[in-house]
Parts: C-alpha cells; sequence; structure tokens
C-alpha cells in the first residue's frame, strides 16, 4: 500500500503539468481576445495603449516564452494576475475556496447520508412503497437540472413560504466572524456568536439540498443495485443461518461489501463539485469557486480560468488518491497494488 501511494505522489506532478499545458494551450487558441478585459473599449483603437497592455501582461512574446514564464512563476506559487481584479489568481482563490468547500462538504454530508440510507431501505425492501419511493425520489434527484430545482426551491421555500432566507451566505446586516477556516459555520461557533451561525446554517441549507439531492440519487440507486446482489450472496446468507442479527447482516455483511464502487462515485462527486457547482452558487449567489469561474469566463480572463483549472484538476487527483486509500479501509479483501 505504502509503494502504491509513493507512485501516485511521484505520478502526481507530472499529472498536473499535463493538466497545466492542456489548459494553458487552450486558453491561446480561443477566438476571445483578452485585451477585451484589460483595456477599455475606447481605448481598443489607440495603438500605444494596447501596445502597453500586451507588453504589460507579456501577451507580446511568442507562446512558448509565455509557456515558460507561467510555469516558472507556477512552481513559485505564482498563478499570475487577474485581468479583472488585478490581484494575484492565487489570493482570489484562497479567497473563494473555502465559500465552496463549506458548500461542497454539507451537500456532500447530507447526499451521502441520504443515498445509502434511501438505497439499503430500497433494497432491504424490494418492490415495496419504500422502494418505490426511494426510486422516485432518486429519479428526480438525477433527473431535474440543477437551475430548475435550486430556482423552484428557492421560490418556494424563501419566496412563498419564506421559511428559509434568500441567496448569499449571511444576512447583509451581520456582521462576518473573525476568518480562521473561511466556514462561516465553523468561524461563528469558535467566536461564540450563535446568532451568526444560525443565519449562516440557514442560507446553507437550500444550495446544500440542491446540490445533496443529485448526489443522493445517484448513490442510492448505485447502492439498492449493489445490495441486491450481496445480499443473494453465500456469506449473507450464512450470517443469517449462524443467528446473526438483521442488523448486522445488512450494515456490517452486506453494506460493507457495496462500498468500494460507492467510495469511487462520492470521491468523484466530490471532486466535480468543487468546480463544477457553477450554477448552484449562481443562482443563490454563492461567492464560491464555481461563480468565480463564470466570471472569468465571460470576462476573457485567461490566468484566472487556467488556475481554477488547476485546483479543480489537483482536487480530482487528491480524492481519487484518499478514495483508493478509503477502499482498504472499506473492504479488507481489497489490495492496493
Amino acid at each position: 500500500m505504502s509503494r502504491y501511494i509513493l507512485r501516485r505522489l511521484i505520478a502526481m506532478p507530472f499529472l498536473v503539468l499535463g493538466i497545466v499545458t492542456i489548459a494553458f494551450l487552450i486558453t491561446t487558441v480561443t477566438k476571445g481576445d483578452p485585451l477585451t478585459a484589460i483595456v477599455a473599449e475606447q481605448q481598443m483603437s489607440n495603438p500605444e495603449v494596447v501596445a502597453a497592455a500586451k507588453a504589460r501582461w507579456g501577451l507580446d512574446r511568442p507562446l512558448p516564452e509565455r509557456y515558460m514564464i507561467y510555469l516558472g512563476n507556477l512552481i513559485s506559487g505564482d498563478l499570475g494576475t487577474s485581468f479583472i481584479t488585478k490581484r494575484n489568481v492565487g489570493t482570489d482563490i484562497l479567497y473563494r475556496l473555502p465559500a465552496t468547500l463549506e458548500l461542497v462538504f454539507a451537500a456532500m454530508i447530507f447526499g451521502t447520508t441520504l443515498g445509502i440510507v434511501l438505497g439499503v431501505l430500497a433494497a432491504y425492501f424490494r418492490n415495496s412503497l419504500i422502494d418505490h419511493g426511494a426510486r422516485l425520489f432518486a429519479l428526480f434527484g438525477s433527473s431535474l437540472p440543477v437551475f430548475w430545482s435550486g430556482l423552484g426551491l428557492l421560490f418556494i421555500f424563501s419566496v412563498m413560504l419564506n421559511w428559509l432566507p434568500g441567496p448569499g451566505r449571511l444576512d447583509a446586516r451581520l456582521a462576518l466572524p473573525p476568518g480562521i477556516t473561511g466556514f462561516l459555520t465553523v468561524d461563528s461557533l469558535l467566536a461564540g456568536n450563535l446568532t451568526v451561525f444560525k443565519d449562516a446554517l440557514w442560507h446553507l441549507l437550500l444550495p446544500a439540498f440542491v446540490l445533496g439531492w443529485t448526489v443522493s440519487g445517484t448513490i442510492s440507486r448505485l447502492v439498492r443495485a449493489n445490495m441486491l446482489d450481496v445480499m443473494s450472496r453465500e456469506f449473507v446468507l450464512t450470517a443469517r443461518a449462524k443467528g446473526a442479527s438483521e442488523f448486522r447482516v445488512v450494515i456490517v455483511h452486506a453494506l460493507r461489501n457495496t462500498m468500494v464502487p460507492t467510495l469511487t462515485v462520492i470521491g468523484y462527486s466530490f471532486a466535480y463539485l468543487i468546480t463544477g457547482a457553477v450554477l448552484t452558487e449562481t443562482i443563490f449567489s454563492w461567492p464560491g469557486m464555481g461563480s468565480y469561474a463564470v466570471e472569468a469566463a465571460r470576462a476573457l480572463d485567461f490566468p484566472a480560468i487556467i488556475g481554477v483549472t488547476i485546483v479543480g484538476g489537483l482536487a480530482f487527483l487528491v480524492t481519487n488518491l484518499i478514495t483508493d486509500i478509503l477502499y482498504v479501509v472499506a473492504n479488507p479483501r481489497v489490495r492496493l497494488s
């Protein structure tokens, strides 16, 4: 296992290099002109201003030279300067990332827990009302577009019923807690401010449910299918014959043997949501990585686009590594090789 992890860690820098290279090349072949994000529209006809902007941002240099300069800066931890914010892209990402991680963690906790519970119940009570209800819930969660479910639930629970607050992370009338982790719920608890904690938690519920619903639908269907297969195996029948309790048979013997494929889906979903929660963050005005990526794409902010791509690639690489390690924890019969 240690050799496997070592090989993965050695390969990771080369994979990151491939991600950086592809992202850099794609941004250079797009038809959009990044100067439109740098130079005002009234000054685009002024050749001196355009030439100065190209020299300032290195756009007048050959592509191989720009690529090598970018790699050199990246190795030193410099992701470049955003065309829009005029700040370092790394600083922008570090400011935005906690908001996305808080949303993703909440969505994954909700989606994973609900998905596993519904999958187990649907398999155990096969072809019953519980099974049909769980499958219907999973079907809606996997099929409904996020922009539709997000807007619909926001209209129902925030506008019509007024049970939950509107978009944003916190009420504008409340002061932000001291930034320790970047998670408003955690920072407010550390500061002992229960008012901010409650408001931040209420703002988190609806977008986390929208994201988690999609995840729960996929997980519940996968768990149900694997549970139906495992519960007919000989070792499950043997455990029942030996007098094991039904809870132990279902949870310890059956569910544990379905966790390897389930962990794959969980790991992929977590990595995808870090940069893929674009629509949810846009609908709920959530100031995270997704909304930052949308703003960068609209403005052709190439340094920001490449920075978000690198973070997304790293998220997939690290999550896949952690998922492979958890395979052994979930099922000792699995050996990493």
